[in-house]
């Protein structure tokens, strides 16, 4: 039985319906009472103004990349080990942000789609440059005008959605702070919100894993240990030391590395059967059931031309922008797969292999590689193609489980490799519904 938060999207109707919900007694765009001219609550405009800050970049060009050439001169300030760093506790971390989108509607234009609901792609922009401002506060020494760390990240471990509707028009929340650390790798969780009917509203919850590097971002370098301030900073830190031994646990059992278990081969081989032509008795003659799609017509592609504009504060491009451009990737085959508008149901497992240059052609690609009754698992790998040398190199894999209004079509693969790709899609689904 699925879980209750696969619950799917509510029906157009239903959506404008429960869009009163915003109309809060603070004002008619479901403006919380919180967000009041002059509150020092931090705007999500300035958070990425404040990673600038913190590392001394800047938003001009030629300025940004002297600033990052300067960088090098901070190696002297990197702790030898971590036992030379100072502990922080969970609430040295603790950040809220809030994006107005219930008062300001000059913001709320770069949030809207055009079926008047907020396009997540920016969410992830958000709470990616939110992971990486939360683990510079863990890491904030007051004794230095920059840092000397290079923090970026390395995997979305998880993003559940709470509730499927984000409204354009009322104003969000995002809370998070570090949750667990390693030696050089920092736990973040964040929950968002929405202001609905007087209060906030849980709508998703996140976990990003980043790394601290040297400041020309070429080494692993230490972040300060956390230390727990009572009970439930003691469930955090057991909670991530467990995600930690499922990271490694699920590492050392991809498909890329070890064989499908025997339960797996049966899968695929029952699959391959249900394809066989009856008639000929061939190996070689393939005929597709009823309801269903080869998967490798179920494919979709994109490129994009990586430009300063879209860099990070350490002259790279911005994860936030990967994500931003793989979900909007993936959501357009799920839409195009399901023949409707799909909702997100979770995001799984963001790898970060690679960092992508300025100037870099990223090639996207698409793929449906699991379905099961009106749920489609989506899988996005994204690689740098160098056009003199022709070579491909993958700097990250996403993963979407996306649910559709109605049962969508059984995808089915034809190959070994296609195979493979449909039960990695299973395991990611099945840990979304286990979640």
């Amino acid at each position: 039985m699925l879980s209750p938060r696969l619950v799917m999207l509510r029906s157009a109707a239903s959506l404008m319906m429960s869009r009163s919900l915003c109309t809060g007694a603070a004002s008619k765009h479901g403006k919380a009472p919180d967000m009041k001219e002059g509150n020092p609550l931090l705007h999500v405009s300035n958070v990425r103004n404040r990673l600038r800050e913190i590392v001394g970049a800047s938003t001009n060009w030629s300025d940004h990349q002297q600033a990052m050439s300067e960088r090098a001169s901070l190696s002297s300030m990197l702790a030898k080990s971590q036992s030379e760093l100072p502990a922080k506790t969970m609430k040295d971390s603790h950040l809220e942000v809030h994006l107005p989108l219930g008062s300001e509607p000059q913001l709320r234009e770069k949030y809207l789609t055009y079926h008047n609901t907020v396009r997540f792609g920016r969410i992830l922009e958000d709470l990616d440059s939110l992971a990486v401002l939360i683990s510079y506060s863990h890491t904030y020494n007051p004794e230095l005008k920059r840092s000397p760390l290079s923090i970026v990240t390395a995997l979305v471990d998880k993003i559940d959605m709470r509730q499927h509707v984000i409204y354009p028009d009322c104003d969000i929340k995002f809370t998070g702070h570090v949750t667990w650390v390693g030696r050089t790798s920092i736990e973040a969780k964040m929950h968002m919100s929405q202001y609905l009917d007087g209060t906030y509203a849980p709508v998703l919850d996140a976990t990003f894993v980043m790394v601290a590097r040297d400041p020309e971002n070429k080494r692993a370098a230490f972040v300060n240990p956390l230390k727990p301030d009572g009970p439930e900073d003691e469930k955090f830190l057991q909670e991530g030391e467990i995600n930690k031994s499922r990271r490694v646990e699920l590492s050392t059992a991809s498909l890329l590395k070890a064989a499908p278990t025997d339960e797996e081969r049966k899968i695929v081989h029952d699959l391959f059967l249900n394809t066989l032509d009856t008639n000929t008795v061939s190996f070689r003659s393939r005929i597709l059931p009823p309801n269903s799609v080869w998967m490798e017509d179920a494919k979709l592609k994109g490129v994009e031309i990586c430009h300063p504009q879209q860099r990070n504060i350490f002259n790279r491009i911005f994860g936030g922008f990967l994500m931003r451009k793989a979900y909007e990737l993936g959501w357009a085959n799920a839409c195009s797969y399901g023949g409707c508008r799909p909702s997100l149901v979770a995001v799984d497992d963001i790898m970060f292999q690679k960092p992508v240059d300025i100037g870099s052609l990223l090639m996207l690609s698409s793929q449906v590689c699991y379905t099961q009754g009106k749920y489609i698992q989506v899988r996005v790998h994204s690689e740098v193609f160098d056009p003199l040398t022709q070579t491909h190199n993958t700097t990250n894999i996403f993963h979407y489980t996306f649910a559709s209004d109605r049962d969508v079509p059984n995808i089915v693969p034809k190959t070994y490799g296609e195979s493979m790709l449909y039960l990695d899609g299973k395991r990611h689904f099945n840990q979304t519904v286990e979640a």
